[in-house]
């Protein structure tokens, strides 16, 4: 099944906020948007997707407040708002939700995809393959 052109690791044009410098770990790593999202059990794309989708305040203000649940970060959580605005200057933009179409012709009355509905299928094969290895691990 072939990724849809936002959400592929070749050219995503997410990849200047995923792979944006967020700052430096306690440990003294870098970390980036994409691991920063990740470790808070966040979709990396999905979330840039949403932020792009926000106008440029509500993106930073989303933005800070996830910043400021990072752990281990070697940054205040008074620096928050402003790693927030230089990361949002990262993202593409598409608009404003103050700019949807009204009467219901917005992106979350549209029906989901095919793709969308696949996830109980690959959560079960997930399943089948976990109970598989442990099985044979068990023997």
């Amino acid at each position: 099944m072939a990724q849809r052109q936002g959400y592929s690791l070749d050219h995503s044009e997410f990849d200047e906020f995923l792979f944006a410098f967020v700052g430096k770990e306690k440990s003294g790593l870098e970390l980036t948007v994409l691991s920063a999202l990740a470790r808070l059990g966040l979709d990396p794309w999905g979330e840039a997707a949403r932020l792009s989708e926000l106008s440029k305040e509500a993106a930073e203000g989303a933005l800070t407040t996830t910043i400021a649940k990072l752990p281990g970060g070697d940054w205040k959580v008074s620096d928050s708002q402003s790693i927030a605005v230089r990361l949002v200057n990262c993202l593409p933009r598409r608009g404003s939700l103050s700019a949807r179409p009204p009467n219901g012709t917005g992106i979350e009355d549209q029906k989901p995809t095919s793709e969308v509905r696949q996830w109980p299928v690959w959560v079960a094969f997930a399943a089948v393959v976990l109970i598989t290895i442990f099985s044979l691990h068990a023997d």
